[in-house]
């Protein structure tokens, strides 16, 4: 049950991400009076820059997979990193929706959407792993809701930050919007593409076209 939900998650988000990145954010950003080729190359580096960070975690966690499986103390300390790594996305991700809010509230309203229902596999995932690094489950969903809370921590700064430096919210968009499609193309569609079976693939093909309607829907809404 919870794996099919998860499923189903990634599709949705998908669809969310990349519509509030390419229909929104992106257009906002390139509203401003910046000039077109900063802000692509704003865009540029932060794709790289979510490679990069990407492929330090995977080597990090493949150095250390031994010792989670092995080594009970050094699997807890592997576990305080997990929650200190997703601690300070959490609070980076608040920053870029008291940016996008900051320009526009539907803009605000589609990146804090397409960060929750990105969040929503990620977490589980998290849990898990506390759980198999020897954290009791009480002590893995309190970690884990510090954690979500340090959102609210980055929201709260991010918005008495850069209220009075509003010229740097295009830079702030265009660097999430890179996040938002990075994660989608790179970390999401490669798990929808291990479907193999036609029903499930037109599943996918619907949720992410959900996520897509709900972003327009609501835009146009409000």
């Amino acid at each position: 049950m919870l794996s099919r939900m998860v499923e189903c998650t990634i599709g949705f988000s998908v669809g969310i991400m990349l519509a509030t990145a390419l229909l929104h954010a992106l257009p906002e950003a390139f509203e401003s009076q910046i000039s077109n080729r900063i802000l692509f190359l704003v865009m540029l580096s932060g794709l790289l820059a979510f490679f990069l960070l990407e492929k330090f975690a995977i080597l990090w966690r493949s150095r250390h997979h031994r010792d989670i499986s092995h080594d009970r103390k050094e699997a807890r300390k592997v576990g305080w990193m997990i929650l200190l790594g997703d601690g300070l996305h959490n609070f980076t991700d608040g920053i870029l929706v008291a940016a996008a809010f900051l320009a526009d509230s539907n803009l605000g309203l589609m990146t804090g959407l397409a960060i929750i229902v990105h969040e929503i596999p990620q977490e589980i995932g998290n849990f898990i792993v506390l759980l198999n690094a020897g954290f009791s489950r009480s002590h893995a969903y309190f970690y884990n809701l510090v954690c979500s809370l340090m959102a609210v921590l980055g929201g709260l700064l991010g918005y008495l930050t850069l209220e009075g430096s509003m010229r740097c919210i295009p830079y702030v968009l265009v660097f999430a919007s890179s996040g938002f499609i990075y994660i989608a193309l790179s970390d999401l569609v490669p798990k929808m593409q291990l479907q193999d079976n036609f029903r499930g693939a037109i599943l996918q093909t619907l949720l992410v076209g959900i996520g897509i309607f709900t972003v327009i829907l609501m835009t146009n809404h409000y």
